[in-house]
């Protein structure tokens, strides 16, 4: 018999019971606790792919306004400086090595263009800057050899690298490449994009841009060039050595046709056009010799005072792209160029320099600094160790005709002679040419025209040293001189420049205008940055200019210093020679030009007397030449004036009892001799006492 039920009977029951839900809900808990374990992972993955688009977001975005607000670096682009003549002509184009000439695009062949195109970068005008496809090509062969092997630079790639970066292959210069690539983009057009690359390019031989290489191989522009001729010059920059025409024509002709085969694969030819191009024969013009050999000294003297006036340095004067409109005349120039070279011995080593200037504008017309510049270069126009000798006296003569211590009248005795100067402490005794003396008195323009020294040192111990010193200066010489009595016989060295533009206020009416060689200098866009304005002064009369110039032609009458030459001269020329030991000059003058000729070696060594006498004929061969195209202009009397009949045996005015050395002197108003040579009757007696007349005769040729 069964009895009743207790709890405890029960208890196995709600154990078990209890288990089930304890399992039950350790079931739902573990599976609580895997989902959210899973909803965290998946939110923090969501995180991190946001955080890692935001920034790839902003990264773009600060590109994006770095690109577009920081400004490229600034472009240094050489371009040639070029200088030209006084008629636009170039003398020289001062490169650094650099020969480059900025067009438009518009004046560019457009074959050149196409050609350009379709070799270097046949999707130009398609990519912002960056040819994708070609850097992921160039990455896999990178990746590939484990080096920097491939370009694949697009065109405004490779602008960019050769405005703003060097050459080197390196990850860091292709990444700037990109970056200075897309600013090109974002800051021009594509047309003024390909302007710039076609005006930067390397096309060999020292040509940069197509301009001055079309001209360089071509001789022609580069708005003119043929098909043949563009596929030819596309294909340089690839090897410009390797590729030149010049050295390699056959690898060029090659290289041309791989130009002409890209251009037909872009159709911008017809299969049939590339054929029969790469068939034409292209004429190739020889590369320039000599190049800038006219007027080269004077080219450094340009090269010399631009960077004085501007204040620059040379890498600026090279490749700045400055025009420098000079004053020489190429015609003047070649003519001067042309007597040295007929004077001068071949082979040999005497030396000459000329330098001739304009006495109405003070521009230089021409200037020779040695005989062949390729083998020195020393500019002798400059040269201050030189002493000018003889013709330094009409430095001296303008002094005393100024001062009126002396006059075409004045005479001194032509003997050797003793001066004390400096309060008789010290003396000088000058002596002339081979000891030769009048042994008598002469006048001014006998004293010229033989070049007599004793009639010097008298008339600077008249006049005082001093006074020719402040003539000198007045002149332009700056050179050093001494207030000593020997300075009449130009003792003191000075440069041929200096002698050129004393020479010039004699030849100008006393009017002296400061030597010119540059007339202006622009910059690359026209703006003018220096204009010559010379400095004009009246430094002596122009009634003292022309006696002194009257008197100076005398060295061309018979028995003068350069009556050899007369002959060769067929205008009024005003001149004086200066000799010594070492030393040949010949200064002179018309109303057109005034020139300066040296003569000489370069160590000081003694010229002989043939070696001497060639000055001379440099001067008047090449005045001639010069002013060819030129009608003689006379020395015009100013006001001032006077002219009066002399003789030349008294200095008294001539009368018709003394008609046999009767001279037409010209004098400074008021310095005229006012006495008669003789009075009658005393001309008769002294006939009737003294010797008879053709004795006379004789003795004065004698004398003479």
């Amino acid at each position: 018999m069964s009895g009743p039920h207790t709890e405890t009977d029960n208890f196995p029951n709600l154990q078990a019971q209890l288990n089930e839900e304890i399992v039950d809900m350790s079931r739902e808990m573990t599976g609580t606790v895997v989902k959210r374990s899973l909803s965290a992972r998946a939110s923090r993955w969501l995180w991190l792919l946001a955080t890692a688009f935001s920034l790839f977001v902003l990264a773009a975005a600060s590109l994006a306004a770095f690109i577009q607000f920081v400004p490229l670096p600034v472009a240094s682009i050489p371009q040639s400086t070029t200088i030209l003549d006084s008629e636009g002509n170039v003398l020289a184009a001062l490169q650094g090595g650099v020969n480059r000439r900025t067009v438009a695009l518009r004046q560019i062949s457009p074959w050149l263009i196409k050609a350009t195109i379709a070799t270097e970068d046949r999707r130009f005008y398609e990519h912002a800057g960056l040819d994708v496809r070609g850097l992921l090509r160039a990455a896999a062969v990178d990746v590939r050899h484990l080096s920097k092997e491939q370009g694949a630079s697009t065109l405004t790639q490779q602008l960019a690298r050769n405005l703003y970066l060097s050459h080197e292959r390196t990850w860091n210069r292709k990444l700037k490449e990109a970056w200075y690539a897309a600013k090109l983009e974002q800051s021009f057009s594509k047309d003024e994009i390909l302007e710039m690359y076609l005006n930067q390019i390397y096309y060999g031989h020292g040509a940069y841009g197509a301009e001055a290489a079309s001209l360089l191989y071509f001789g022609k522009h580069a708005s003119e060039l043929n098909l043949a001729e563009s596929a030819m010059l596309a294909g340089i920059p690839k090897g410009p050595r390797y590729y030149s025409p010049h050295l390699h024509y056959e690898q060029a002709k090659a290289r041309q046709a791989t130009v002409l085969q890209t251009m037909q694969e872009t159709r911008y030819i017809s299969p049939a056009l590339a054929s029969k191009t790469k068939r034409e024969e292209v004429v190739i013009q020889p590369l320039p010799k000599d190049k800038g050999q006219l007027a080269p000294y004077f080219v450094d003297y340009v090269r010399k005072l631009t960077a004085q006036y501007l204040g620059t340095d040379e890498k600026l004067l090279s490749e700045g792209g400055l025009q420098i409109v000079t004053t020489l005349d190429s015609r003047v120039q070649k003519a001067a160029e042309a007597a040295i070279g007929r004077q001068l011995p071949e082979n040999g080593e005497l030396q000459a320099a000329l330098v001739s200037i304009d006495p109405a504008t003070g521009y230089i017309k021409a200037m020779v600094g040695g005989r062949n510049y390729g083998q020195n270069q020393f500019n002798r126009v400059f040269a201050t160790t030189r002493q000018p000798g003889s013709s330094f006296k009409p430095i001296l003569y303008a002094a005393a005709l100024g001062e009126k211590t002396v006059t075409a009248a004045t005479r001194f005795r032509s003997e050797p002679t003793q001066f004390y100067y400096d309060d008789y402490r010290k003396v000088y005794r000058p002596s002339n040419f081979n000891d030769r003396y009048f042994n008598g008195e002469i006048g001014l323009r006998q004293a010229i025209r033989s070049s007599d020294n004793i009639y010097a040192v008298n008339t600077i111990m008249q006049v005082g040293p001093e006074e020719v010193i402040r003539m000198a200066r007045r002149l332009g010489i700056t050179s050093r001189l001494n207030a000593v009595p020997s300075l009449a016989l130009g003792t003191f060295p000075v440069s041929p420049f200096e002698m050129a533009s004393a020479y010039s206020a004699f030849a100008g009416g006393g009017s002296r205008t400061e030597p010119v060689a540059i007339l202006r200098i622009a910059d690359r866009n026209g703006r003018i940055l220096y204009s010559a304005k010379p400095r004009r002064e009246q430094v002596m009369s122009p009634a003292l200019a022309y006696v002194l110039s009257d008197l100076m032609r005398s060295v061309f009458d018979t028995g003068g210093t350069a009556h050899r030459v007369a002959h060769l001269l067929n205008r009024p020329v005003a001149a004086k020679s200066g000799t010594t030991p070492s030393d040949a000059w010949f200064v002179g003058y018309t109303t057109e030009l005034a020139t300066s000729v040296w003569v000489g070696y370069d160590r000081g060594r003694t010229i002989t007397q043939s070696e001497a006498h060639r000055a001379a004929p440099i001067f008047a061969e090449f005045m001639e030449k010069a002013l060819s195209n030129v009608a003689p202009h006379p020395f015009l009397p100013p006001e001032g004036v006077v002219q009066t009949y002399v003789d030349s045996s008294t200095g008294l005015l001539a009368t018709a009892d003394c008609p046999e050395h009767r001279v037409l002197e010209p004098f400074l108003a008021g310095t005229e001799p006012t006495e008669s040579c003789a009075p009658a009757g005393s001309v008769r007696m002294e006939e009737e006492k003294g010797p008879s007349r053709w004795w006379k005769k004789l003795r004065i040729w004698w004398k003479n």
